[in-house]
């Protein structure tokens, strides 16, 4: 096109001027006609002469390529009149606005950024020359995904001023189908055996959705390495896919694939050598080889020594080391010699580490993380683990990190991460509904980095229809160089256990405690702690199972009056954490052990309780989209020593309680576990009783007994789950750091180890058929679901839809709960 316009100016330009022209003359005046965006002086730079130069014909015919050439205008004519010389000229239209219709496959923001690199954007002059070949490399992407009915057309419309809309049309059709896939030239191994390892199928059934039976150009590119990684891993070195044919049907909708390929023998290794510079690591690295004489040819093998190698050597500054395997075959005997050539490169020294993104989180905040030191050679293994330690922190959504080299120095870097904040406050709240409870409210503010400092300080005073509680607490993670954490809190609560759905008693409880934490390694962590606490608890219904420790330390002499316990503990925990991040984790682990004990002597009740928590997270997707989630819970409490010459017991205020949206979704809160009983005695009128009176009871076989629907805990507990985290639908990639699917199996059970249903065989069958056996442990429950969890601005939310496996009669079930403040 370009070819044509400079032939058709140069003509016109002949024409336009005399046979003089032909002839030199002294030029006196240049004048160019019809500017409108460019300025007089731009075009003038372009023309190669100047007033009271010499000109011919050839002079002039070049003047008017440059003009071309400076991508201003779209048509130049040049005449010559007298000593003058006039251009008269067309400038290329001013883009004024770029639209796109009918892309679904393509996003506005990727055909935005395309155009921008062939120069087409608003305000920029128009060059037609180009759009038709962005038609066409547009048509192309879509035949590489199969889409061969696809066209694009670009529509320009003349707007005034010299401006033009530039609107592409997209119609973008459906992919064509796999028909067949036919591999030939394969004997050892079946069609269905390579089919089976590739992405592309055809003929799938109906449910099968994941299948992948459009044809895609790329995805056919990988299926072949992976059909070739397949053999070579076997021993098949000399497998080759020798040609490849994609047939298509008239209609554009259909398309047959064959693959040619040749198998070949298989080879075994003869010998294994190293050659180049070992940077003294000689020994260790022939012993992390693993490639062994007289096996077969391994190709993933090979390439897992290179990258073993690689890593072991960037562990000590030699981060860009070339290591590669060089093949000797020997066709006569089918062997073949590997020489791994190793080149260590430079040891390279850490010039800076640098931090950007950070705009809350302090600098020193960040650097603490940091096992790779300046100064210090570049270790691939410690800057992976300072990334590992920047992502475990709950304020950071993201973590990436590059090494650039400094300009003129061969053997020093920065690191240079960034880093991508998330809410490091969050507004605790939960909103919850049942046939019993009605409507509950809770609230609270957390900011895990307080000012930027990475301290953590809680202060909450929530209340709901159960619960009036307000507590300050503050812990610094770092009160020492050395990760020594220090903490504290202070706390009130009033809590009313009949409309939590427990059994009805009220406590009202204020305490203080203190814990300090210290690092065994990069995972672990020990805690201790000491703490007070202060219990009044009223309007207590007595009922079977704390009878005994309502008899030990209820005042005889006035049973009505409130019971107080002053108890102080101490507690100790280790804590491992290989998470991959501190919020939305995808892969790693996660276990907690801690133990809790009243002091003897000095506490009302002497008690202990332990619990384990742990967590595992099982990437099946290379991207860690598609995650497992597997978690327990396992908790036991109980009294220890003796009062008055009787056992102590655990307060059943301290008992564990399931039912909820963070143990057992499905089921309303605390209504899992043990129920109240009550036993009655019958008592017949008239009758002589020995205590005063006229009524007297009968036998025990005659006691009524009375089950409440409420719970009232237990002193053991065990919670798992298993979920199945997936990508959110309909929700773009961007933001799956901040919104987590997925769908769960909860099991959970909580028992009492000290109910013994011996205490109740003496009642009738009637009555002994009411109470169950609630030291069992098979009483478990169940339910399943999916969970949605979005860190929003005031924390993190769980919308959680759930319906129950298994449950008991008389169980609050909640299919829909909703909870601010926590994540799975």
């Amino acid at each position: 096109m370009i070819i044509k316009k400079l032939a058709s100016a140069v003509l016109l330009g002949a024409l336009g001027i005399t046979a003089q022209a032909a002839q030199e003359f002294k030029i006196e005046d240049i004048e160019v006609k019809g500017l409108q965006r460019v300025a007089l002086g731009a075009a003038l730079t372009h023309i190669p002469f100047n007033v009271g130069d010499t000109l011919n014909q050839f002079r002039i015919s070049q003047s008017i390529k440059a003009l071309y050439k400076s991508g201003h205008f779209n048509d130049i004519r040049a005449y010559r009149d007298g000593s003058r010389i006039i251009y008269r000229v067309r400038e290329r239209e001013t883009i004024s606005e770029i639209t796109f219709e009918g892309n679904s496959d393509l996003k506005d923001e990727q055909l935005t950024e395309s155009l921008d690199g062939s120069n087409i954007r608003v305000g920029e002059t128009l060059d037609r020359t180009v759009i038709s070949g962005i038609e066409t490399g547009l048509e192309d992407f879509y035949h590489s995904v199969g889409k061969y009915n696809a066209d694009v057309s670009a529509t320009i419309t003349h707007l005034p001023r010299n401006r033009v809309n530039l609107e592409f049309t997209f119609t973008e059709g459906d992919a064509a189908a796999i028909k067949q896939i036919n591999i030939i030239g394969n004997e050892v191994f079946t069609d269905v055996q390579l089919l089976e390892r590739i992405e592309l199928t055809f003929a799938s059934p109906w449910w099968d959705f994941m299948a992948q039976d459009m044809y895609q150009k790329q995805t056919l590119q990988g299926d072949m390495e992976t059909i070739r990684s397949y053999y070579l891993d076997r021993g098949y070195l000399r497998f080759d896919v020798d040609s490849t044919q994609v047939s298509m049907t008239p209609d554009k909708k259909s398309v047959y694939i064959a693959l040619n390929v040749t198998e070949g023998e298989t080879y075994t290794i003869s010998e294994v050598d190293f050659i180049g510079d070992m940077a003294g690591f000689e020994q260790i690295i022939r012993g992390i080889n693993p490639l062994q004489v007289d096996n077969l040819y391994n190709g993933a093998e090979v390439t897992y020594t290179e990258e073993v190698i690689s890593k072991f050597l960037g562990r000590f500054g030699y981060a860009y080391p070339k290591v590669t395997t060089i093949p000797e075959i020997n066709d006569e005997d089918k062997t073949v010699k590997l020489s791994i050539s190793i080149d260590p490169g430079k040891r390279i020294y850490v010039n800076k580490v640098n931090f950007s993104g950070n705009h809350v989180t302090a600098d020193r905040v960040l650097r603490r993380e940091m096992r790779q030191m300046e100064g210090a050679w570049l270790s691939n293994s410690l800057v992976e683990h300072s990334k590992s330690r920047l992502s475990r922190l709950p304020y950071m959504e993201t973590v990436e990190f590059e090494t650039n080299q400094i300009p003129g120095e061969d053997d020093l870097v920065n690191v240079d991460f960034n880093v991508k904040e998330q809410a490091s406050g969050s507004f605790t709240a939960g909103v919850g509904f049942g046939d019993s409870t009605g409507l509950s409210l809770n609230a609270g503010i957390q900011q895990n980095n307080f000012l930027g400092t990475g301290n953590r300080l809680g202060f909450n005073v929530n209340t709901n229809t159960y619960s009036n509680s307000a507590s300050i607490s503050y812990t610094d993670p770092y009160f020492t160089v050395d990760a020594v954490s220090l903490g504290g809190q202070i706390f009130y609560q009033a809590f009313d256990a009949g409309s939590a759905n427990l059994v009805d008693y009220n406590n009202k409880t204020y305490g203080v405690g203190l814990n300090w934490g210290f690092p065994i390694n990069e995972y672990i962590r020990v805690s201790f702690g000491v703490g007070f606490k202060s219990n009044e608890i009223t309007s207590l219904e007595t009922y079977e199972q704390i009878q005994t420790f309502y008899d030990l330390h209820a005042d005889p002499n006035d049973p009505g009056a409130p019971l107080a316990f002053k108890n102080y503990d101490v507690s100790a925990s280790l804590s491992r954490s290989t998470l991959n991040r501190g919020t939305f984790p995808s892969a790693g682990s996660q276990q907690s052990l801690s133990v809790k004990v009243t002091t003897p002597n000095t506490s009302d009740v002497q008690y202990f309780k332990v619990n384990l928590d742990t967590k595992f997270y099982f990437p099946l997707s290379r991207n860690q989209r598609w995650t497992v989630l597997a978690r327990m819970q396992l908790g036991y409490g109980n009294g220890y020593g003796k009062v008055n010459g009787n056992d102590q017991l655990l307060p059943f205020w301290e008992n564990f309680r399931a039912g909820g949206s963070d143990t057992l979704r499905g089921f309303e809160n605390n209504t899992v576990g043990p129920r109240a009983v009550y036993r009655y005695p019958t008592t017949v009128s008239g009758t002589p009783n020995p205590t005063g009176g006229n009524a007297c009871c009968l036998g025990p076989d005659h006691d009524y007994i009375q089950v409440s629907p409420r719970s009232v805990g237990g002193n053991a507990i065990a919670i798992g789950g298993i979920e199945l985290i997936v990508p959110t639908p309909f929700l773009d990639e961007s933001y799956s750091n901040s919104v987590r699917t997925s769908f769960f199996v909860d099991v959970g059970s909580v028992w009492d180890t000290e109910f013994d249903m011996d205490d109740y065989n003496d009642l009738a069958p009637v009555e002994l058929a009411k109470v169950a056996d609630y030291s069992d442990i098979g009483r478990f429950r169940s339910s399943g679901g999916i969970s949605i969890q979005w860190l929003s601005p005031m924390g993190p939310m769980i919308f959680s839809f759930a319906k129950t496996i298994k449950e008991e009669e008389d169980d609050d079930t909640a299919f829909f709960s909703f909870n601010i403040g926590k994540t799975f």
